[in-house]
């Protein structure tokens, strides 16, 4: 895959995609942590980059800004990560992680693909609307949180073929 460049609407540096790397989980796990209170493990990471998921890194002036990661099976994709530095999220950057991952789906010959989204996240909730995707359930208890557990907003749409 190659490099895809970028210009953000709302930045005036360029940014770029390119594939993650293992060599990028250092910088990844510094942003996990910084993003979420219940932080993915590295070996998480470890273990989609063996599997061969499609997985992105976002390269701004800084370094790396951003990363998403999607699982493809069985004419399916599950958008399982998307994040971007807190430093510099609502900047559009995050759109661009998140539609690198939805055409990758489509390029794979996925038909829908489905995520999942804290409903205490009404960002993420209102990027995913704006992108086609609608509620189509919940899981409850789905994800850690400092109280217990908090519910997922199951999500998902359809993609178009040409």
């Amino acid at each position: 895959m190659a490099t895809r460049a970028y210009r953000s609407g709302m930045e005036t540096a360029a940014v770029a995609l390119r594939p993650m790397r293992t060599q990028d989980l250092d910088a990844v796990m510094a942003i996990e942590r910084r993003a979420y209170p219940f932080p993915w493990t590295r070996g998480i990471f470890d273990d989609c980059l063996r599997a061969g998921y499609p997985a992105w890194v976002l390269l701004g002036g800084d370094g790396l800004v951003g990363y998403g990661v999607l699982s493809i099976a069985a004419g399916e994709a599950h958008v399982l990560n998307v994040c971007v530095d807190p430093g510099m999220q609502s900047r559009g950057l995050g759109r661009k992680l998140f539609r690198a991952l939805i055409d990758d789906a489509t390029r794979l010959g996925a038909a829908r693909v489905f995520l999942e989204v804290r409903p205490s996240n009404p960002a993420a909730i209102a990027l995913y609307h704006d992108e086609g995707f609608n509620e189509i359930g919940r899981r409850p208890r789905y994800y850690p949180a400092h109280d217990g557990r908090e519910d997922a907003i199951v999500m998902a749409r359809e993609l178009a073929f040409g």
